[in-house]
């Protein structure tokens, strides 16, 4: 009978074991949010999922990520020009909207789209003339901006499918993308390995990751060209508080390609070191702003490069980075031709871009930070967009 018994306590504690396992499992599967409220914090579960959102016109496969985090934000990143078509944020009464410019449908950036939330590549930004001087041999590249290259050229990195992967981490939920641009894909020499991971954090974070690998020595400057707009696009983004940490920006030619001088911000419109609304000055500038900044942390650590801030919704958008430069785009070229999400019309400045880079035309500018890339090295650059609200 003591056997018995023995045998039976022992069955007990067992199957209080695997079910107390079981529960653990099942909590840890459905996690959600058991921190202290912030003004941020919702009621959804961290989620990842994956669906068609379309095909190009020779059948190629577009798929859309959707990145939900335990605070309710939501970031949607299809394949095409690894892009992300759309950011729902709170404001500080915690109605979600999305903050980003773009399209409804794939068919939208096919057509016709000013690289709305891509990644630009090989290089961002412009190279003067569409050419540049590499080890005593000329490299011409695609002229698609008057006479100048910009954002990798006339089929650049906002223009490919990328290969993608889910990504989970404990506290994040991201998409890998991954491509491969061939020897003198749009005259770039070497072929150059590129991967660009995005991770929404329970932190509020959208955190971008850049890394590459290159056969030959090529130039590479990878950036993020998201259209921000705070109001959830009902109006222009004049109105919008901008702090950029940059005492000094790179004044630009009429082709919007640096002279090579680092001139001061003090006493110009271009000084946002204190918090200024975007529209206080922008009649100062001819055309608006479309400039580099000289980030006052200088590159290679992670350091905050701006700050803006939205008075009526109270949304916050941080962004810090290991670049040395950030180019601020006030929407100059939008102009009531395009119609984006739910029929809207976007007209000037209903967009703003803060893109986190190497300075324009660095490859004929020898003054510039280098942004050479050679065999054995591995490009590897960091941004991380953290918001909230006030």
């Amino acid at each position: 009978m003591e056997k018995i018994l023995r045998r039976a306590c022992l069955g007990a504690l067992a199957a209080l074991v695997i079910w107390g396992a079981a529960a653990c499992n099942k909590e840890a599967a459905t996690k959600t949010d058991k921190t202290e409220p912030t003004p941020m914090k919702g009621i959804a579960q961290m989620d990842l999922k994956i669906e068609l959102f379309g095909n190009l016109p020779d059948g190629t496969a577009v798929e859309i990520y959707t990145l939900t985090n335990d605070n309710g934000l939501k970031a949607r990143l299809m394949t095409y020009g690894a892009t992300l078509v759309s950011l729902e944020l709170p404001d500080r009464n915690g109605k979600l909207e999305d903050c980003v410019l773009g399209y409804d449908h794939l068919d939208g950036y096919l057509k016709s789209s000013p690289y709305f939330g891509s990644i630009v590549g090989r290089y961002g930004n412009r190279i003067a003339k569409g050419q540049f001087v590499q080890n005593g041999v000329t490299y011409h590249l695609a002229k698609n901006n008057g006479e100048n290259h910009l954002h990798g050229g006339v089929k650049g990195f906002d223009k490919v499918v990328w290969n993608a992967e889910p990504v989970k981490e404990a506290e994040a939920v991201g998409v890998k993308f991954t491509y491969l641009s061939k020897d003198g894909e749009e005259g770039y020499p070497g072929n150059l390995a590129c991967t660009i991971t995005y991770t929404l954090t329970n932190d509020d974070e959208l955190v971008i990751r850049y890394q590459a690998t290159t056969d030959k020595t090529t130039p590479v400057n990878l950036t993020h060209h998201s259209y921000f707009n705070f109001t959830g696009g009902r109006r222009d983004i004049l109105g919008h508080e901008l702090m950029l940490n940059a005492d000094r920006y790179t004044p630009v030619d009429k082709g919007l390609i640096p002279t090579g001088e680092l001139r001061s911000v003090n006493g110009t419109p271009m000084d946002f070191m204190t918090p200024m609304p975007i529209g206080s000055r922008i009649a100062q500038v001819e055309g608006g702003y479309d400039h580099n900044f000289v980030l006052t942390g200088g590159g290679g650590t992670m350091a905050l490069a701006a700050r803006v801030v939205e008075p009526d919704s109270g949304r916050v958008m941080e962004i810090s980075t290991t670049e040395p430069g950030i180019q601020f785009y006030s929407g100059n070229f939008l102009d009531g031709t395009i119609s984006g999400k739910s029929g809207r019309v976007y007209q000037k400045h209903f967009g703003f871009c803060l893109e986190t880079q190497h300075f324009p035309d660095s490859p004929n500018k020898p003054g510039f930070p280098s942004t050479i890339l050679n065999p054995g090295q591995t490009y590897s650059t960091q941004t991380i967009h953290k918001f909230s609200v006030k």
